[in-house]
């Protein structure tokens, strides 16, 4: 199909970004994805796609799953085969593969921020610009590494997979802000900090040549998402949000206040820091709301990306504490799911 013109029976094809997003989305095939992303980006930073998102017409709706191939068999987490340590061929394989695959889930990830949340929340262009570079960086990292799974007589979908990531995207498909902190903080931090392990694994193991591919190209680009100005998604302003953070109560429910509303220190489970203690996380992670109760009156900087390393988040001055603690424990629960 003419990427260009889309399924010309059923939409008109795309015009804007978030049209563009939302072609991502809808395609299934990992290298069309792939493509689509690279050339959305082209596309756009070069001017070709005037508007981030037409303001005069209402977008099609964002789909609560991206479409993704039939050939690659998804289990979930609990049953998936342990990786292993890189020591046999197939274990090696098996850390290319995982690889892979979060490379191509980051480009849907990337293109459900711009189709979900871009129009609705009006953000700069300088949002767009770097959600488009990131959805075409992950594309071209898919690409590399699913080529070096050819070249080793494998390919992407040769063995099972999850969608965790896909399972934190929808938790926090109601806020921008608890996606940016829960995708890019925790799960693509925790990425950059065990990815020099598994490169020293590779090396180890005598697959010079994959261990120099994520070493070169991979690893680097993923650690310099900041641009050189120092912008990145977790940095914008996050219009009509106000910060807040949640008190579970014994039976698990929320009671979200701001941080200006709850006027003193808070007692409840989430003033502690719990991120190394598994009953306390596991606690958390069954009492987690499906929502978070939001203020559409304010604005705040919300989250910013550290530069001194990865796995590592800062909260401006004014967000409370206990926003922090949320983070710790975000990052608990995803070292148990990872």
């Amino acid at each position: 199909m003419d990427a260009t013109a889309g399924d010309t029976e059923s939409q008109e094809p795309p015009k804007t970004l978030v049209d563009w997003a939302l072609e991502i989305l809808s395609t299934a095939d990992p290298d069309e994805k792939a493509r689509l992303g690279d050339l959305a980006a082209s596309r756009w930073l070069r001017g070709d796609i005037p508007l981030p998102y037409d303001p005069s017409r209402l977008a099609r709706p964002t789909p609560d799953r991206p479409a993704r191939s039939a050939e690659v068999r998804l289990l979930p987490p609990p049953r998936m085969p342990k990786l292993g340590k890189g020591g046999s061929a197939q274990s090696r394989l098996a850390m290319l593969h995982s690889l892979a695959h979060t490379e191509s889930w980051a480009v849907d990830l990337s293109s459900d921020i711009v189709a979900r949340f871009g129009a609705g929340l009006q953000m700069s262009r300088g949002f767009f610009d770097d959600l488009a570079r990131v959805a075409q960086d992950e594309g071209r990292h898919y690409t590399v590494l699913s080529a070096r799974l050819g070249e080793l007589g494998s390919h992407y979908g040769a063995l099972p997979a999850h969608d965790g990531l896909w399972d934190s995207a929808m938790r926090t498909s109601h806020s921008l802000l608890a996606r940016l902190a829960v995708e890019h903080c925790v799960h693509e931090a925790r990425g950059l900090d065990v990815l020099p392990t598994t490169i020293s694994r590779f090396r180890a193991g005598g697959d010079e040549q994959t261990a120099r591919l994520l070493e070169d190209i991979v690893y680097p680009e993923e650690i310099l998402v900041p641009r050189s100005d120092g912008n990145h998604p977790t940095s914008y302003p996050v219009p009509e949000l106000e910060p807040r953070f949640f008190l579970l109560s014994g039976d698990g429910t929320a009671d979200g206040k701001t941080a200006r509303e709850a006027g003193g220190e808070p007692t409840p489970i989430l003033a502690k820091d719990v991120s190394n203690d598994d009953k306390m996380v596991q606690q958390v992670e069954d009492k987690l709301p499906s929502r978070i109760a939001e203020d559409a009156n304010g604005q705040v900087k919300a989250i910013e990306h550290v530069k001194d390393g990865p796995a590592k988040c800062k909260l401006d001055d004014s967000i409370d504490k206990d926003e922090e603690a949320v983070i710790r424990i975000f990052h608990g629960v995803a070292r148990r799911r990872i």
